[in-house]
Formats: structure tokens, C-alpha cells, sequence
């Protein structure tokens, strides 16, 4: 099971792919409004297991790694792109 998604997780990723918060809420069918809150504290997200299911699953399809607890602290990557 994957561990939730952290608002510092959330912020880098879309930073990551150069993405808004309007970009990110429509690749995960959720609300602007959602991705704010989401964003706006520190610590994990606080919304749905559906919501933070559809931000990772948007995310992760992007090119997106989350990357664990491990002693070094959390974070994500972004996979190389094949061509």
C-alpha cells in the first residue's frame, strides 16, 4: 500500500511537470478548489481516498514517482522519458 501523498509532495510534483493547479485538476477530474486545499497545509493531504487516488493517479501517468520514507525523507522524481 502506498503511503499519502504529502502537500510538499504535491507542490514539487507539479512543479516538476511545469503544471498549474488548473492543469493538475483536469488531468485528475477533481476541483481547483480541491488542489488548493489539498496544497494548503503541511503534513499529508487532507481530502478524500478518492481525490488523492485520482491527484496520484494523474500524477503518476504524467511521469511522476513518489518516493517513500526511506531514512532521507520523502520527495518525488520524474521518470525519464523514453523516445
Amino acid at each position: 500500500m502506498s503511503s499519502k501523498i504529502t502537500s510538499a509532495q504535491l507542490r514539487a510534483a507539479r512543479a516538476l511537470l511545469r503544471w498549474s493547479a488548473v492543469d493538475l485538476a483536469g488531468a485528475a477530474k477533481v476541483g481547483v478548489a480541491t488542489i488548493r486545499r489539498a496544497e494548503g497545509h503541511d503534513g499529508e493531504i487532507q481530502t478524500t481516498a478518492a481525490n488523492e487516488a485520482a491527484l496520484r493517479r494523474a500524477l503518476e501517468l504524467a511521469g511522476v514517482e513518489f518516493i517513500e520514507e526511506a531514512g532521507n525523507g520523502i520527495g518525488v522524481s520524474l521518470r525519464k522519458q523514453v523516445r
